[in-house]
């Protein structure tokens, strides 16, 4: 299973809003889709979570490739991949990020 809590956000530049980008794609990413009033497109999808572990790490990546475009112009996803927590359990989501077109700097 893909614990979407604990997803971590790797970024390969600088920027002074840097850190109000990893917020905003954290609440992105952690907020389920249809929870959040007035944009219930808002969020990711999880319906990837019962899914075979390989379609369901698929699905997750496209959901971050395609939320992070519509949501987050100042970051791009290069790469998504994946570690086992501690117990073999749980596949952590590491998102590999560039700068996106929205970044003025």
């Amino acid at each position: 299973m893909i614990d979407t809590s604990g997803i971590q956000l790797d970024f390969d530049y600088n920027s002074p809003e840097l850190e109000d980008i990893r917020r905003c794609l954290t609440t992105l990413y952690t907020t389920r889709e249809g929870e959040q009033p007035l944009d219930r497109s808002f969020g990711l999808n999880v319906d990837f979570l019962s899914e075979p572990m390989p379609v369901a790490q698929s699905k997750f990546a496209l959901e971050v490739v395609r939320k992070t475009a519509i949501y987050e112009s100042r970051a791009r996803v290069k790469e998504v991949t994946y570690t086992q927590d501690e117990t073999g359990g749980q596949m952590i989501p590491k998102v590999h990020l560039a700068k996106g077109d929205g970044d003025n700097e």
